[in-house]
């Protein structure tokens, strides 16, 4: 909608709704669609308007390429497992690697000796569709790679950050780029859905858990770059083993994370609407 307002010729105001819930202070009346929008005109009148910051189209096209190959990813892992469900239900023994010739081959071995004729079905219709999103998904990888490459704030993310690929750059650029978009890297972190919320009453508090709030591809990305810290190179691999062996690897991941989204967005703070910029 705030492209369309701009197309129109007017300046879209997208607003902060808890920000605004606040200022509207303690209801006295019920609100209303006109009370709401009064209340936005009023602010926006007096310069206190609490807006959120409107992504260029360009970063819109970003986004939602990057969707795009996160879903695909999705639906290119759902059909793998989906392979694997038909080949306990029969008794088979798990094939890994089915992206290789020896992985398909011993699936093709599993499914003769294994499978009735309505199990061969199914797995020769689960392999079709995974062909299909394999290739939309390294077509899809190839062109974010791409843009990446020749945008900015992921190449300088990609040199400065360890973990962080095209993808990954890409994507902090997307979602965390923009000058003065954070005041703190701890809001930074909130808006990535990766903190850990607290709840309490009459003193007793129930155990964290991620508030899972931000985009989900960003976290995806960010999580997916702080598995990386397994790697003997990486500048958080002792970090890494010790919260691998006290507890396990994902729990270790979310703290590098997070040192990723601050670091990434104090790096992207400083290009401020550079960060966008070709190079």
């Amino acid at each position: 909608m705030a492209e369309e307002a701009a197309a129109a010729g007017f300046t879209p105001q997208v607003g902060d709704p808890a920000e605004i819930a606040a200022r509207r202070g303690r209801k006295r009346r019920a609100k209303t669609d006109r009370a709401d929008a009064r209340l936005q005109r009023e602010l926006l009148e007096r310069g206190e308007f609490p807006g959120c910051w409107v992504p260029p189209s360009a970063v819109a096209d970003w986004r939602q390429r990057l969707e795009t190959y996160h879903d695909l990813r999705v639906q290119h892992t759902a059909w793998v497992q989906r392979i694997h469900a038909v080949l306990f239900r029969h008794g088979a023994p798990a094939c890994g690697g089915l992206g290789t010739a020896a992985g398909r081959a011993a699936l093709e071995d599993a499914c003769r000796a294994y499978l009735s004729r309505a199990g061969q079905d199914q797995v020769t219709a689960a392999l079709a569709q995974l062909e299909l999103a394999g290739a939309q998904m390294r077509a899809c990888r190839a062109t974010v790679t791409a843009i990446a490459r020749h945008v900015t704030g992921p190449v300088v993310l990609c040199r400065e950050l360890y973990g962080a690929g095209p993808v990954t750059a890409l994507a902090m650029t997307c979602w965390l780029g923009g000058e003065g978009r954070f005041s703190s890297s701890r809001k930074a972190v909130r808006f990535t859905g990766l903190d850990v919320t607290v709840y309490s009453s009459a003193g007793k508090r129930s155990p964290g858990h991620l508030s899972r709030q931000g985009p989900p591809v960003l976290r995806w990305c960010l999580y997916e770059a702080g598995k990386t810290s397994a790697r003997a190179g990486a500048p958080g691999y002792q970090y890494y083993t010790q919260v691998k062996d006290r507890i396990d690897g994902k729990r270790a991941a979310l703290p590098e994370a997070r040192r990723l989204t601050r670091r990434g967005m104090h790096i992207l703070d400083a290009l401020g609407g550079d960060a966008f910029a070709p190079c």
